[in-house]
């Protein structure tokens, strides 16, 4: 059993989800044939981008209200290596929260099944003078009220 990053609060909806999946390439890994530990931030990069599109809230949706959402943290946890050609799925989630950030965890899985990274991000949101925002801007919060009333599919 994996142990979340983010707790649920009561009363708030289930993390959004999407998985996607890759194979190891060759620049992908070190001299012992093993993905190299700088990697895996882009596996999670592909599988926010994945979630975040999949729900209309990607960057450049974010860009075109003004607003940006860099990454405040980065954690990474390494259970067991992935090696040169083999395949695994990344699984996204977004968990719930009504502040203005994105709380963002991720789940690598071998093509055995077994978890091999877990880890998350945080990012918080901005304005386009790069001031931290307190609330979260209209459209995000037209979405948190889409999710909560069971609107995303």
């Amino acid at each position: 059993m994996i142990t979340p990053y983010f707790t649920t609060g009561e009363g708030a909806p289930a993390p959004l989800r999407t998985s996607m999946s890759g194979r190891v390439r060759f620049e992908e890994v070190d001299p012992l044939g093993i993905v190299w530990h700088g990697r895996y931030a882009s596996y999670f990069e592909d599988a926010r981008v994945a979630l975040t599109d999949r729900f209309g809230i990607g960057y450049l949706d974010f860009f075109e209200k003004g607003v940006v959402a860099p990454i405040r943290t980065l954690r990474v946890d390494y259970l067991r290596p992935l090696r040169f050609r083999e395949t695994f799925t990344v699984e996204a989630l977004l968990h719930w929260t009504e502040t203005a950030r994105l709380d963002m965890e991720f789940v690598l899985r071998n093509e055995a099944r077994e978890v091999t990274t877990t880890g998350y991000t945080v990012q918080v949101m901005l304005d386009a003078d790069w001031n931290l925002l307190m609330l979260p801007p209209p459209f995000y919060r037209e979405f948190l009220d889409r999710w909560r009333k069971g609107g995303l599919a």
